[in-house]
C-alpha cells in the first residue's frame, strides 16, 4: 500500500483506478483501509478542484418537489395562493422570511439555501 497526497490530475486518475480495483475490499483489511484512504484523498481532491454551487433558492425547491413528488398546489398551505407559488417558482416574486421559515419545516431545505440571493425575471 502506498497512499500519497493527490497533487495533479494524473494523480487523481491513477488513485481512482486503485480504488476501482480494491472498492469491495473487506473493512479492516490492508486493502479495506487502502480503499478509506484513497476515498478520503480523492474527495478532497475533487472538493477543491471540482465545487458544486448549492442551487439557487427557486432551483433547491424544485429538486425537493420532485424528490418528494409534489406539484405546485401542494405548496399552498405554505406559500399560499396558486398564483403566489407561480410569482415565486418563476423567479417573479421573492420568497418572504415566512416562507422561508416553513419551507425548511415542510421540504427539509437549509435556510441557508433558502435564504440565499437570486434573480428576479423582469
Amino acid at each position: 500500500m502506498e497512499i500519497k497526497p493527490i497533487k495533479s490530475e494524473k494523480d487523481y486518475q491513477t488513485a481512482l483506478e486503485r480504488l476501482d480495483v480494491i472498492f469491495d475490499a473487506a473493512p479492516n483489511t490492508k486493502e479495506g483501509d487502502e480503499a478509506e484512504i484513497l476515498s478520503l484523498l480523492i474527495e478532497n481532491y475533487e472538493n477543491q478542484h471540482f465545487p458544486i454551487e448549492a442551487p439557487d433558492p427557486i432551483e433547491a425547491i424544485k429538486i425537493r418537489m420532485e424528490e418528494m413528488n409534489l406539484k405546485q398546489k401542494d405548496l399552498t398551505k405554505i406559500m399560499g395562493s396558486k398564483s403566489r407559488i407561480s410569482e415565486i417558482l418563476n423567479k417573479k416574486k421573492r420568497l418572504t422570511v415566512d416562507m422561508i421559515r416553513e419551507l425548511e419545516k415542510a421540504l427539509h431545505i437549509p435556510a441557508s439555501i433558502l435564504v440565499s440571493n437570486y434573480k428576479l425575471v423582469q
